[in-house]
């Protein structure tokens, strides 16, 4: 699978490990930054990129990682085409996927634990959409 994966600064580190672990997943990765930690740079151009490269077709899913995760969310969200969901473990990753077809999810750096974070990217990446009865208000949000 090809994945797209971006952060700012507060959440290098953890995009770091993500990306360590899709890598030895055997997923093509496309990463567009943020390259350290110590340099701050603003989350919304790192969301914007990361869901440009899902919109555009250069990646089937996008991670993004900022200190709380809503920001780079909201940010990758105005993109048309993605669905950014702001996951806190594996249950919600299930349920962005299975229910609401996201291609993207949002993470945060400050508030999710390592290992919560990697639990909830292998359960999106192993969710199918359910389709049914969800698709069509998938469809409602354009």
């Amino acid at each position: 699978m090809r994945i797209a994966i971006a952060s700012d600064h507060a959440g290098f580190s953890l995009k770091a490990l993500l990306a360590e672990d899709l890598r030895a997943g055997g997923h093509a990765l496309e990463d567009l930054g943020a390259h350290d930690a110590e340099t701050s740079v603003d989350y919304p151009d790192f969301g914007r990129a990361c869901a440009e490269a899902v919109a555009g077709g250069r990646a089937d899913l996008g991670v993004v990682v900022c200190g709380s995760g809503i920001g780079i969310a909201i940010a990758a969200n105005r993109v048309p085409g993605v669905r950014c969901a702001l996951v806190h473990d594996h249950l919600s990753a299930r349920l962005a996927r299975e229910h609401n077809d996201a291609n993207m999810i949002a993470l945060g750096a400050r508030l999710v634990g390592t290992e919560t974070a990697r639990d909830a990217l292998a359960t999106f990446l192993a969710t199918p959409f359910a389709g049914g009865r969800h698709a069509a208000r998938v469809a409602k949000l354009g």
